[in-house]
């Protein structure tokens, strides 16, 4: 089974994706989760905004190698989990999703976490609006795509109905 994670930045999609893991992990299954973020191209291939590196465009991401991994660890794994920002982004890859969930957060609960984030040093007001709008643009799932559930990512994860609809 491969498990399709999405949301905005800070969302809780590395959070669910670890719940799930564990989940599956203590019920016999093998699992492994695959983030996004590690299917970047370098950074000098990366587009820019305003002369900073814009790793919130999809065309950051590798999404041929990103998809040719899950797949080829679809026959290693009993359940293989693929998390980020443009999850549903590239229709190849939601071809491939058994299960999907769109984790949805309120644009105040993005900017309070976000401004909490300090890994990547100051990070200019604009550029956390920018990240907003590319979710907005290029993260959200799309009208035509099926059977995604959204789960809240504000508090903690309602397992319960996640788990449920992974068992349907």
């Amino acid at each position: 089974m491969i498990i399709g994670i999405g949301g905005v930045s800070r969302s809780g999609k590395s959070t669910l994706a670890n719940l799930l893991v564990t989940y599956f992990r203590k019920n016999g299954k093998k699992a492994i989760i695959f983030h996004q973020d590690d299917f970047v191209f370098p950074e000098t291939q990366i587009p820019k905004i305003k002369n900073k590196t814009d790793w919130e465009s999809p065309q950051s991401i590798d999404f041929e190698l990103y998809r040719e991994v899950v797949e080829l660890f679809r026959s290693r794994f009993d359940i293989v989990i693929a998390e980020g920002l443009f999850a549903f982004y590239d229709e190849k890859m939601n071809e491939i999703y058994d299960k999907k969930f769109q984790v949805k957060i309120s644009k105040r609960t993005f900017l309070i976490r976000r401004a909490m984030d300090i890994r990547w040093g100051y990070e200019p007001t604009w550029f956390i609006d920018h990240v907003w709008q590319s979710f907005l643009k290029y993260g959200k799932t799309k009208s035509s795509l099926k059977n995604v559930i959204t789960v809240s990512g504000e508090d903690e994860f309602d397992m319960d109905k996640v788990i449920k609809h992974i068992n349907k």
